[in-house]
């Protein structure tokens, strides 16, 4: 679990990030997990949009995305969604302690 500090440190860094990742109608597949746990160890931290469109409560889409990447949720913002996971082969960042 992500402490305050470690969370806030993370907002700031996903500030400037644009969404990499939208869901839409079809709401969250096993295809969309697979790419959001490459990018999420690629990157460590992202953000997925949710369309207009999705059927889904956002709420409901940030933790299928969580329990499938095993990734943390930071934070939800608007229909933002922030995601950190600590990479094993490309680490960036140092969270806070």
């Amino acid at each position: 679990m992500l402490k305050g500090k470690q969370k806030r440190f993370l907002r700031s860094e996903a500030h400037h990030l644009s969404p990499i990742f939208q869901v839409g109608k079809g709401g969250v597949n096993e295809n969309m997990v697979n790419q959001i746990s490459e990018a999420l160890e690629a990157r460590e931290l992202l953000k997925v949009s949710i369309l207009q469109n999705c059927e889904e409560d956002k709420d409901t889409v940030a933790q299928e995305i969580v329990k499938g990447t095993k990734a943390e949720l930071v934070q939800i913002i608007g229909n933002t969604i922030v995601l950190y996971k600590e990479s094993k082969e490309n680490k960036k960042l140092n969270l806070p302690q």
